[in-house]
């Protein structure tokens, strides 16, 4: 009995950062928006929200300050297993939901006309359960997980947690600003070598999403060991107009060096500029609504998107025809994020997290 009690106040959530959590939500949304966008502008340069894709990293530095923030006091007796299922609990039931609504939105899309072969299918959906890049669906330009692509951005998730577990968690400050640094180095090559930061998803750059996740996540956990919180009185408002101002700078020439300063300093300065700030009581549950669906809503938008992508490669409709589609399907993709939160996330979590304690 006392065993059980220690590990139940050992799992206890910490407070939240609320004006964290309504940015997270902002960068959901403007995640979704990009995916829209990018079907009817390929060119980045037309592109309004040409650097949402950027977002992904804004999640990244996010998750190594609330890891560090959550877990640094409490992970040496809580220890690695216990950590790692805390993590699957919180992340894995909606990479289940999204790999099922995948598979549903490929075999029944209406403007898709692939004839798929069972076999692949079925290895797709038992990879994309358990996490494992499988690039092999050329009709979906070979995304490492072509059922759901945001999954690739969790499967890195997933290993920044493995290291931050066994190895980060003990590290000291030197020794993470030495690896942050080193990991900022590995930023710049990407960004020069490819152009821009914008891999990850597929086969043909896979290795940048490791390079993105090392530096983010690091920069993260290294802003909540220095206490590199900077106090203000920006609020929600101005921060969340910040973050997609950035998210909407011209693409340029110069995007490789725009793109990795935005990761290098702008993100980093964002996430101290949150944790700092004073939350007006007007914002708090907008913050909060925002928070609570931005994983739900990264997660579950994708079959939507390509459902949206072959009905616009193949219908060509014309410019408002777009606007009422797209503005609709926002609006419907958020409806349906609080949904599946409430009826899905919330309670298979819960009930994870019960059986977990009676054991």
């Amino acid at each position: 009995m006392k065993e059980a009690s220690i590990n139940s106040e050992l799992l206890q959530t910490k407070q939240h950062f609320d004006i964290l959590d309504g940015l997270r939500g902002v960068a959901a949304l403007a995640v979704v928006v990009f995916h829209f966008m990018e079907w009817v502008f390929p060119d980045p340069a037309q592109n309004f929200i040409g650097h949402g894709f950027l977002a992904v990293d804004f999640f990244f530095c996010l998750s190594g300050f609330v890891i560090a923030y959550a877990y640094d006091s409490r992970i040496a007796k809580l220890g690695a297993i216990e950590f790692f299922k805390s993590r699957l609990i919180r992340l894995h039931p909606l990479v289940v939901l999204g790999t099922v609504l995948g598979i549903l939105g490929l075999l029944f899309d209406p403007f898709a006309s692939g004839n798929y072969d069972a076999g692949r299918i079925i290895l797709l959906f038992a990879a994309s359960l358990f996490m494992i890049p499988l690039p092999i669906m050329e009709e979906r330009f070979f995304n490492n997980f072509a059922l759901n692509a945001p999954a690739w951005s969790l499967f890195w998730e997933y290993i920044a947690n493995l290291f931050y577990a066994l190895v980060l968690y003990k590290a000291g400050r030197r020794t993470l600003m030495l690896l942050t640094v080193i990991a900022a180095a590995g930023i710049c090559y990407v960004s020069y070598n490819a152009g821009n930061l914008l891999g990850g998803w597929s086969k043909d750059n896979f290795a940048d999403g490791g390079a993105r996740v090392a530096y983010s996540f690091l920069a993260g956990m290294l802003i909540y060991r220095s206490n590199w919180i900077i106090k203000n009185r920006i609020g929600f408002g101005g921060l969340a107009v910040l973050l997609l101002l950035l998210f909407m700078m011209p693409s340029t020439p110069w995007n490789w060096l725009t793109e990795a300063v935005l990761v290098l300093v702008c993100f980093p300065l964002l996430v101290s500029l949150g944790a700092g700030s004073a939350l007006s009581a007007s914002w708090i549950n907008i913050c909060r609504f925002s928070g609570r669906i931005s994983y739900p809503l990264y997660m579950t938008h994708y079959a939507g998107i390509w459902i949206f992508g072959n009905y616009f490669s193949s219908q060509h409709p014309t410019s408002g025809e777009l606007a009422f589609i797209i503005i609709g399907g926002i609006i419907f993709l958020v409806l349906f994020a609080y949904a599946v939160l409430k009826v899905y996330d919330l309670p298979v979590r819960k009930y994870l997290a019960n059986r977990r304690l009676k054991k």
